[in-house]
């Protein structure tokens, strides 16, 4: 990506590896905790020299980690409530409880360690995102999946249903609300392939229906738990119209020789492995992602001290700096629990 201000067509086109933008997590060391930048620096550097830097100044990300085969949860299954069963992706349910809307704090335990749901949600969105990468959606239809994905289990406990089952029709639903349908012959395809590197595509057999018929009728319980609400305001379109502005305050040297679009739209993009996109309203977290990359690069907005008010003021009047600091508090956990899920 060029200039991280350019429309979706080419600068919210992700590379075929939507693990964390492990670089960006080096960003955020200033704000975050000392025992927090060690793990995400060895993040940052783990997997020797399979990054290479980028153009226009970015840092290398970091290679795709999937999951083992001997690990691999079965996604094969009718879609039927898998209480007390071995049904799919039960290798990853460490423990069922009540849905938790967008994690934050509480989704640590009393000795700081991270929820169990916490840890299964962040692994499905992480799968969400890289399939929807080889599906070859967007920016926004990718976010809308993982939105719809968040707000269902805010209202179902996890325990409910199989939650890579919920990713698939999630997919298959967030295409359609964006007008990018999606074949479910496809997505069953890349889900296979996730799972079971270099195995084939599945025959159209009794085990393919079978699949296909689980997310439909998924997706018609989604629609169901949330009630037919199914469209989002993303804070996308607000970043890109910030990033703007905020290019014509800064001089053009301190524009061009730091990324600060790139990162935004990078922390913007990693902030759907958790829920902030239902605690917080776009424009604040917009926001929020353009005051962390430029506290990461140490870029100070011109006349700042000298304003009748802060510079995130102007794009959102009703933003104050403890939302900013929550929702930044949130991205750095988001990278911590990067570092801390094998």
């Amino acid at each position: 990506m060029t200039s991280g201000v350019q429309a979706e067509g080419r600068g919210a086109r992700q590379s075929p590896d939507r693990r964390l933008t492990g670089w960006a997590c080096a960003l955020a060391l200033d704000l975050a905790p000392a025992q927090s930048a060690g793990l995400a620096f060895s993040a940052l550097t783990r997997g020797g020299g399979e990054g290479r830097p980028r153009q226009g100044g970015a840092a290398p990300r970091l290679p795709r980690r999937r999951h083992p085969g001997s690990q691999a949860p079965r996604v094969w299954a009718p879609l039927l409530p898998v209480r007390g069963s071995g049904s799919v992706g039960r290798g990853l349910m460490e423990a069922g409880g009540p849905g938790t809307c967008g994690g934050g704090a509480e989704t640590r335990g009393s000795e700081g360690r991270l929820a169990p749901e916490s840890r299964v949600h962040f692994r499905v969105t992480r799968f969400i995102m890289e399939a929807g990468v080889k599906l070859g959606m967007r920016s926004i239809p990718i976010a809308t999946a993982c939105t719809i994905y968040h707000k269902f289990f805010c209202e179902i406990n996890l325990d409910a249903y199989d939650p890579y089952l919920v990713a698939m029709s999630s997919l298959y639903l967030a295409g359609k609300v964006e007008e990018q349908h999606l074949r479910t012959r496809d997505i069953i395809n890349v889900s296979n392939r996730y799972f079971h590197p270099g195995s084939d595509p599945l025959e159209l057999d009794s085990r393919f229906w079978e699949i296909r018929d689980s997310i439909v009728q998924c997706e018609l319980l989604v629609l169901r738990v949330l009630r037919f609400q199914v469209s989002f305001q993303h804070p996308h379109k607000y970043l890109l119209h910030y990033l703007v502005s905020l290019k014509n305050w800064l001089n053009r040297y301190s524009w061009q020789r730091t990324p600060v679009s790139i990162t935004a739209w990078a922390l913007l993009q990693d902030s759907y492995h958790g829920g902030l996109c239902l605690r917080f309203r776009a424009q604040h977290i917009a926001v929020a992602v353009i005051h962390l990359a430029l506290q990461a690069y140490g870029v100070e907005v011109p006349a700042e001290a000298e304003a009748e008010k802060p510079w995130w003021q102007v794009f959102s009047e009703d933003l104050t700096k403890p939302t900013i600091d929550n929702i930044v508090s949130d991205l750095i956990q988001i990278y911590t629990m990067d570092t801390e899920i094998p």
